[in-house]
């Protein structure tokens, strides 16, 4: 592809941020490749950090007449991303929306748009790898890696480029993310999954790139990996009550976790009650210890522990959002 093609299609670098001092200023500087080959602008739209962040921005800010800070006073990423495009949007044709947490290869951006400009995808999307460092990350790193941990889904996996439903948002055509209402500020998480219903009900098409992917760092205990699965849980009950979609089979495996455990308890009534949860646990031990023994990789069974920690919340936030709603409308 030429160059030139490139630099024509004017694109707006997003990273929502909060408390990212310690990766903002190399992130910035890893996108400067981006900034001068694609003629691209980057704002970074930070949440109220304390840690010093901002001053980082605005510093580099001075001497780079690309880079600019945008305050978010409502914090969560969806309201970050909709006040960079309303704000800014109106003098690019492309956002790209870049995770302050995660690494990306030097060329991340120009192979997102030769995709875009190839394809005439209105959003592209990435596959995403993740990668721990402590024990308890390694583990998690390696559940999010597998089926156990995804259940197949592809942009966990990664595939051959192809047209998609849904993917980890990269790159976006501006006029179409503004034609469907941008991302609903009332989700703080799977704000991208119910973004996708949106834009696919009104006809525009997503294409799951291959020509390049992302590494996310997982969290780094068990307690911070519950509270970011039982938020993509509720996210996705939110999603289900707004548009009436229904979970994935591979969704819909895990949502039964909290109902067989809270069916357990009936043990003292039956033994008999204690069996869907001790088939569920058995098959994630069991998958774990498969993972130690046929790919070899010492971290499986604790892997095990992970998955079903992440199963358990996401599963624990769908219900918990079902419930409320339920109830809420009840007293109202």
């Amino acid at each position: 592809m030429n160059p030139d093609d490139l630099k024509h299609a004017r694109s707006l670098i997003v990273i929502p941020c909060l408390n990212e001092a310690k990766y903002i200023e190399a992130l910035i500087i890893k996108l400067g490749g981006a900034m001068r080959d694609l003629s691209a602008d980057l704002v970074v739209v930070d949440g109220g950090s304390t840690d010093g962040t901002r001053e980082i921005v605005e510093r580099i800010a001075t001497v780079n007449p690309k880079v600019r800070l945008l305050g978010n006073p409502k914090r969560i990423q969806s309201a970050a991303v909709n006040l960079a495009v309303g704000t800014l949007g109106a003098d690019y044709e492309y956002m790209i929306r870049i995770d302050a947490h995660g690494e990306y290869p030097d060329d991340y951006c120009q192979r997102l748009m030769e995709d875009a400009i190839a394809t005439g995808a209105d959003s592209i999307v990435v596959a995403m790898q993740t990668v721990g460092f402590s024990t308890f990350q390694k583990a998690t790193a390696y559940a999010q890696n597998s089926k156990l941990g995804n259940g197949g889904s592809k942009h966990r996996t990664g595939s051959a480029g192809h047209w998609a439903d849904h993917g980890h948002h990269a790159l976006m055509r501006i006029a179409a993310f503004q034609a469907v209402g941008g991302y609903d500020e009332m989700f703080s998480h799977n704000e991208d999954a119910e973004f996708d219903y949106r834009l696919n009900k009104a006809g525009y098409r997503i294409w799951m790139t291959d020509k390049t992917s992302m590494i996310y760092y997982p969290r780094s205990t068990a307690r911070t990996l519950f509270r970011q699965y039982f938020g993509y849980g509720r996210g996705r009950a939110k999603n289900f009550l707004k548009h009436r979609a229904m979970p994935s089979i591979r969704q819909m495996l895990p949502l039964a976790v909290v109902p067989v455990a809270v069916g357990a308890l009936l043990a003292i009534v039956s033994w008999a009650a204690v069996i869907p949860f001790g088939v569920w646990a058995i098959a994630c031990l069991g998958y774990g210890v498969w993972m130690a023994v046929g790919e070899k990789n010492p971290y499986g069974p604790l892997a095990a522990v992970s998955a079903m920690v992440m199963h358990f919340a996401w599963s624990a936030g769908f219900w918990r959002e079902l419930l409320d709603f339920r109830n809420r409308r009840a007293a109202s």
